[in-house]
């Protein structure tokens, strides 16, 4: 790997510079949760896709989630939903698709409730509606291009990492990438919010671990 590997991501990476010396972290987004009305006892579940939809639950009651069972999105969304003394219904694989799939599996009868950002990338929750599943949606953050991806100085032989079509939207805000780059993403639906052109790396799976594993050395 080489010492100038730029990462790109919602949060603070969960690894130490000892573990990954040789990477830098950016911060592309700055988050601001927004309390919703919610009544959580309508629902028989919750979809959480971030880890960002985790931490809004922090501005609720938890008696008044706490019994309702999450579908995930990944492991890493998973985890930080169990840390919150959730219980985890099932995990998808990254994707929005996976999570209709899962929906698709539960009686139409079934009432969800989509915990998400102001801007999503997925229209997961629109196609299931479509298909006559019961899907209510509350905005619960909402984010914006950060200071520090406007001002971090990319190296001409940096390898960029980037975990999320924000992330790629907020650095094409104020950097040029250019087809030179080598370029990794966390995902398929990440890949298509770069410009075209750009010789990309998608990683095995939808973790920091595998993006970091598929950089050419």
């Amino acid at each position: 790997m080489g010492v100038e590997t730029f990462l790109f991501s919602y949060e603070t990476l969960p690894f130490s510079t000892s573990s990954y010396p040789d990477t830098i972290h950016v911060n592309p987004l700055e988050i601001s949760f927004l309390q919703t009305s919610i009544n959580f006892t309508q629902y028989d579940y919750i979809i959480v896709t971030s880890k960002q939809a985790v931490k809004a639950l922090s501005y609720y009651d938890k008696e008044d989630y706490q019994e309702l069972q999450g579908v995930c999105i990944s492991k890493a969304t998973a985890k930080s939903f169990e840390d919150i003394g959730a219980k985890v219904l099932e995990i998808g694989g990254g994707y929005g698709d996976d999570l209709s799939q899962i929906i698709s599996s539960y009686p139409k009868e079934t009432k969800w409730l989509y915990l998400r950002a102001k801007v999503v990338a997925s229209n997961f929750a629109e196609f299931s509606r479509a298909n006559g599943y019961s899907i209510d949606e509350a905005i619960v953050y909402e984010s914006k291009c950060s200071q520090s991806i406007q001002s971090v100085k990319i190296p001409p032989k940096a390898t960029l990492i980037f975990t999320s079509p924000s992330s790629v939207k907020c650095f094409l805000k104020y950097h040029e990438l250019k087809a030179d780059k080598q370029v990794v993403v966390i995902g398929k639906t990440t890949a298509k919010a770069l410009p075209s052109g750009i010789k990309t790396l998608i990683a095995q799976e939808p973790s920091i671990k595998s993006c970091l594993e598929s950089i050419d050395h």
